[in-house]
Order: C-alpha cells, then sequence, then structure tokens
C-alpha cells in the first residue's frame, strides 16, 4: 500500500467481501425470527447488502481490480457470533431468539457502517465526489436499518421477551 487510493481500493474489497458474508447469515436470521416486523427488516436488509454489494463490484471494477480481495476475518468472526449466538443456541422463547438476532444483526451493521464511513471519507479526500455520494447512500441507508432495528427492539420486541 503506497498510497490513499491503494488504501481506498482495498477497503472496498474488504466491504465488499464483508457485506457477502453478512447478507448470506442474514437470510438465515430472517428464516429464524418469528415476529413479522423483524421478518421484514431483516428482508429489506438483506436486499439493501445486496444492492450494496452491485454498488461496491462496480466501484472495485471501475478502478481495475477484482472485487473480491482478501477475506474479510473481521466480518467471519461477526457471521460465526450470529450462527453461534442466534441460531444455533437453545431458545425456550421465540422474542428472545429475536432479540439475539436483531443484536447480532446490529453488530455485523455496525461493521459495515464503519467500514462505508472510511471509504466515503477516502473517496472525498480522493476528489472521487460521485463515488463518495453513492458511498454516503449505502452508509446512510444502513444507518437507517441499524435505526429500525434499534426501534424495534424497544418499541415491543426486548418487552415480549422480558415474560
Amino acid at each position: 500500500m503506497d498510497t490513499l487510493k491503494d488504501l481506498y481500493i482495498d477497503q472496498l474489497q474488504d466491504i465488499y467481501s464483508a457485506c457477502t458474508q453478512s447478507r448470506d447469515v442474514t437470510v438465515e436470521l430472517e428464516e429464524a425470527a418469528t415476529d413479522p416486523e423483524l421478518k421484514k427488516a431483516l428482508h429489506s436488509g438483506h436486499k439493501g447488502i445486496s444492492d450494496g454489494l452491485q454498488m461496491l463490484e462496480a466501484l472495485i471494477k471501475g478502478h481495475g481490480a477484482d472485487p473480491k480481495g482478501e477475506h474479510c476475518k473481521g466480518m467471519e468472526g461477526l457471521v460465526k457470533e450470529a450462527r453461534s449466538h442466534a441460531l444455533e443456541e437453545e431458545f425456550g422463547d421465540d422474542a428472545v431468539r429475536d432479540v439475539m438476532i436483531i443484536t447480532q444483526y446490529q453488530r455485523m451493521a455496525h461493521y459495515a457502517i464503519a467500514g462505508y464511513g472510511c471509504v466515503k471519507a477516502f473517496a472525498t479526500r480522493l476528489g472521487l465526489d460521485e463515488e463518495a455520494a453513492r458511498l454516503d447512500t449505502h452508509l446512510s441507508n444502513t444507518y437507517d436499518g441499524d435505526d429500525h432495528m434499534t426501534r424495534l427492539a424497544t418499541s415491543g420486541i426486548n418487552a415480549d421477551a422480558v415474560a
């Protein structure tokens, strides 16, 4: 890595790998969720991740690079945790599983927020204004999805898990 542009492309590839992994487990989380609104939110999350992947692929290819850079070990760990804690764990109550699904989804979303925020800042510094705008759209959408999960949890799912 010699330049900010090298780092930018590397980090775009990292987010591409992270989103590929999180998309797959998000489908599994959607299937395991029981709350209808949570299922709907996870479905939207899956679609948003897929849209982000298409955008990232186009940006990376536009710089003459392969979208499939190094495998993102950070997201690999988060996905492993999501599967272990939300899918493989035994739960006596569906609402408790739904709370854990939200918890694990938000951890993955926060990784994406950090990644999108960094590459957006790099694109801005590099004068890649159109790319920065596209990244900002997906950053904003990821924030919105995270906020929606918080609202679902605090408006009822967490309360349902107390009983």
